[in-house]
C-alpha cells in the first residue's frame, strides 16, 4: 500500500518502507490543493512586481540584488549548478530516497510556493527509482543542505548523474529511461528544493531506526553474556530502577528479566558471589541512558520529518512572506550528536563484556579465550581485539560536529550547524556499534555452548531461540577457524533486523 505524504503525519515506518522497501509514494488531494494555493500567491505577487527574497532577488549575500521577471528562469537554474559542489562518495540509495521522501513531504505543506508539477516529478524520480547521485560532503547544515539537495536537482534539470536500475548513468539519461521528463525551474523552485534539512535528517532518520533495533539487541546480547558469566538477576530487580525513576532504566530491567526468565545460569542469587562486575550489574543504568537518548532523538526526528524548513516561508491566509532560519540544522546537528555518544556507549560497554568472556580471570570458569585447546588455537583473542579497535575508533568520532562553526557567505551565514557531519558520524559509529555488539553475541555463543558442555543448566527461552538463531549461520568452535565470516555473519543479522524478533517470538515485545 502507498505511503500518502500530507506535510504532517509522516512516520519513521514510512521512511523505512519508502527508503529500504521502495514503498510507492503519493500526495493527499488535501496537500495538493495547499500547494496549488501557494504558488498562487506567489504568481500574484511576481505580477505585483513585490520584492521578495528568493523570488525576485538574489541569495545570501547577494540578497540586496533585484532580479527582473525575464531573468528569474535563469536564477533558479544558477542556483542549483552552481551549489552542486558535493564531494566524496556518493550516499547510500536509501539515504538518497529518504531524503527524496522528506523533501517532498516538507513541499507538501503549502509553504514554499512551488509548482505542483515540480513536486510531482521528484516524486516520479523516487517511485520509478531514478536515484540522483549526491556525494556525502560538503554540507554546512546551515541554509540547510544546500550542496547535497542540489545535486539531487540536478538530475530533474536532466544534469548531474543517477542511479537506475543499479546503473550509473548521466541524469538525462535515466530520466528518458524512466519516461520522466526534465524541468525547467520557474520563480522560487530551485530555492524551495534545496533550501532545508532533508539530508542530515535523512541519514539520521535511518540511523534512528537502527539504533531503536540496535538498544534491544544490546539487551538481548547483554542478557546471553549474563548466562555465560553465570549472573545475578537480583541487581534488575524492579524495585531498584523504580527508586530511581528513570524510564530507560526501568525498560532496560524489565527487558532482561524478561528475556533472562527460566535461565539455570543467570539466578536471582549465587552461591559463589554476591554481586557481578559493572558492565553485568549496571547494563539497565547504562543501556537505560543510551535508550532514553534514542528516544529524545526519535521525537526530534519525528518533528523534523513534517516540519518546513525552506526559507522564505509563504503565508497566502495572512498574504505574508517571511524570511527566516527554519532551514538552520542545529535541532537535528545536537539531535545526531547525541545519538552518535548514546550508540557509541551500547558499543562500549559491549566491548567489556566481550573481555569478561575471554578472559579467563574474569570469566567464572571459561577457558582462555574461549577455546578448549588454547596455546595451539587462540580462539576469540581477536575477535576482542577487533571490538577494542571499533570501539577506539567510536571516540574519536564522538567528539561532536555541532560545536563547530565556519561562517560562510560573506559572513551572512555567521553560525553553521554542521547538522549533516554529525548524522554522517553517527552513521559510522552506528556500522561499528553493530559489529561490536554482534562480536559480542558471536563470543556468547561460544560461551553458552561451553557452558552447555559443562552441564550447568538450561538457558533462559528467550536467549535460546536467538542462539539458535545464531547457531543456524555460525557454528561454535572446537579449534581456530577462518573467524571472520562468523563475525560477519552476526553483524549481517543485526542489519537485518533480525535478532530482537527471535527473542521476543518467545518473551513477548520488548520496550
Amino acid at each position: 500500500m502507498a505511503v500518502v505524504i500530507d506535510g504532517k503525519s509522516l512516520t519513521l515506518n514510512d521512511v523505512e518502507a519508502v527508503a529500504r522497501g521502495c514503498e510507492q509514494v503519493v500526495m493527499s488531494d488535501e496537500a495538493k490543493a495547499a500547494v496549488n494555493k501557494a504558488r498562487a500567491y506567489v504568481e500574484k505577487k511576481l505580477s505585483e512586481g513585490a520584492v521578495i527574497y528568493g523570488l525576485t532577488t538574489g541569495f545570501g549575500k547577494f540578497s540586496d540584488r533585484f532580479i527582473p521577471a525575464d531573468e528569474t528562469a535563469q536564477l533558479q537554474r544558477n542556483l542549483i549548478i552552481s551549489h552542486s559542489c558535493g564531494m566524496g562518495e556518493p550516499l547510500p540509495t536509501e539515504a538518497v530516497r529518504a531524503a527524496m521522501l522528506l523533501r517532498c513531504n516538507a513541499l507538501s505543506r503549502g509553504h514554499s510556493g512551488i509548482r505542483l508539477s515540480t513536486i510531482e516529478t521528484l516524486l516520479n524520480m523516487l517511485n520509478k527509482g531514478v536515484h540522483p547521485i549526491i556525494p556525502e560532503k560538503g554540507s554546512l547544515g546551515a541554509s540547510g543542505d544546500l550542496a547535497p539537495l542540489s545535486h539531487m536537482v540536478l538530475v530533474m534539470l536532466g544534469e548531474g548523474e543517477a542511479e537506475y536500475r543499479g546503473v550509473r548513468m548521466p541524469g538525462r539519461e535515466a530520466m528518458e529511461k524512466a519516461g520522466i521528463p526534465t524541468i525547467e525551474l520557474a520563480a522560487k523552485e530551485g530555492l524551495a528544493l534545496i533550501n532545508g534539512t532533508q539530508i542530515m535528517t535523512a541519514i539520521g532518520s535511518l540511523c534512528t531506526i537502527d539504533a531503536l533495533d540496535l538498544v534491544k539487541t544490546a539487551d538481548i546480547a547483554a542478557a546471553m553474556t549474563a548466562e555465560a558469566q553465570l549472573g545475578i538477576k537480583a541487581a534488575f530487580d524492579k524495585k531498584v530502577h523504580e527508586v530511581r525513576g528513570h524510564r530507560g532504566q526501568m525498560d532496560t530491567a524489565e527487558n532482561l528479566l524478561k528475556l533472562l526468565e527460566g535461565s539455570e545460569l543467570a539466578k536471582r542469587t549465587q552461591p559463589d558471589k554476591v554481586q557481578d562486575a559493572y558492565v553485568i550489574r549496571c547494563v539497565p543504568q547504562i543501556h537505560g541512558a543510551s535508550r532514553d537518548a534514542v528516544n529524545y532523538v526519535k521525537e526530534a526526528v519525528e518533528r523534523e520529518i513534517n516540519a518546513v524548513t525552506d526559507n522564505p516561508i509563504i503565508f497566502p491566509d495572512e498574504d505574508e512572506v517571511i524570511s527566516g532560519g527554519n532551514f538552520h540544522g542545529q535541532p537535528m546537528a545536537l539531535a545526531f550528536d547525541f545519538l552518535g555518544i548514546a550508540v557509541s556507549e551500547l558499543a562500549n560497554v559491549s566491548e567489556r563484556r566481550t573481555e569478561r568472556m575471554v578472559n579467563p580471570a574474569l570469566s567464572f570458569g571459561l577457558p582462555a579465550f574461549l577455546t578448549k585447546h588454547g596455546g595451539v588455537n587462540s580462539g576469540f583473542m581477536i575477535a576482542q581485539y577487533s571490538a577494542a579497535s571499533m570501539v577506539s575508533e567510536n571516540k574519536v568520532y564522538a567528539h561532536p560536529a555541532s560545536v563547530d562553526s565556519i561562517p560562510s557567505s560573506a559572513n551572512q551565514e555567521d553560525h553553521v550547524s554542521m547538522g549533516t557531519t554529525a548524522a554522517r558520524k553517527c552513521r559510522m559509529i552506528l556500522d561499528n556499534a553493530q559489529k561490536v555488539i554482534g562480536i559480542e553475541l558471536v563470543a556468547a555463543h561460544q560461551a553458552l555452548w561451553l557452558r552447555s558442555e559443562e552441564g550447568r543448566g538450561q538457558m533462559a527461552a528467550a536467549t535460546k531461540a536467538v542462539y539458535d538463531l545464531l547457531d543456524s549461520k555460525i557454528a561454535p568452535i572446537e579449534t581456530d577457524v577462518v573467524m571472520y565470516p562468523n563475525l560477519k555473519a552476526a553483524d549481517e543479522l543485526i542489519k537485518a533486523h533480525a535478532i530482537v524478533p527471535a527473542a521476543e517470538k518467545v518473551c513477548g515485545t520488548l520496550k
